[in-house]
């Protein structure tokens, strides 16, 4: 059973920072893509960055220069560092493993911006 449990998320002024975890059980973790995605109220849920099992890297226009993903196949852990957050990044963040054609999701985490 495929798990993922994202962390990390809060209450952040305008222009701070967060680091927000996934960690995931029961996947090759190594083989799998990575994403971040988020949703915020009346919103469709959208990409905010993604990463292969090659660590290449893809950033959304509104995350380029202010977010970084990252992976840790040690430690079965994906990452988004969160920088210069603004109150339009507010929303819920989900991450989602992709891998043989399956799409998972963790449970989302909050993360709110306040200006």
């Amino acid at each position: 059973q495929v798990q993922l449990v994202e962390s990390g998320g809060g209450l952040v002024q305008a222009g701070g920072s967060l680091r927000l975890s996934c960690a995931a059980s029961g996947i090759i973790f190594s083989l799998a893509r990575m994403g971040w995605y988020r949703q915020a109220p009346g919103k469709q849920r959208e990409l905010v960055a993604r990463i292969t099992s090659s660590s290449e890297t893809v950033y959304v226009e509104s995350s380029k220069g202010r977010f970084t993903i990252s992976r840790d196949n040690a430690k079965n852990t994906v990452y988004l560092q969160m920088n210069a957050l603004k109150p339009e990044d507010t929303a819920v963040y989900y991450c989602q493993a992709y891998l043989v054609s399956n799409y998972y999701w963790g449970q989302g985490t909050q993360v709110t911006v306040s200006s």
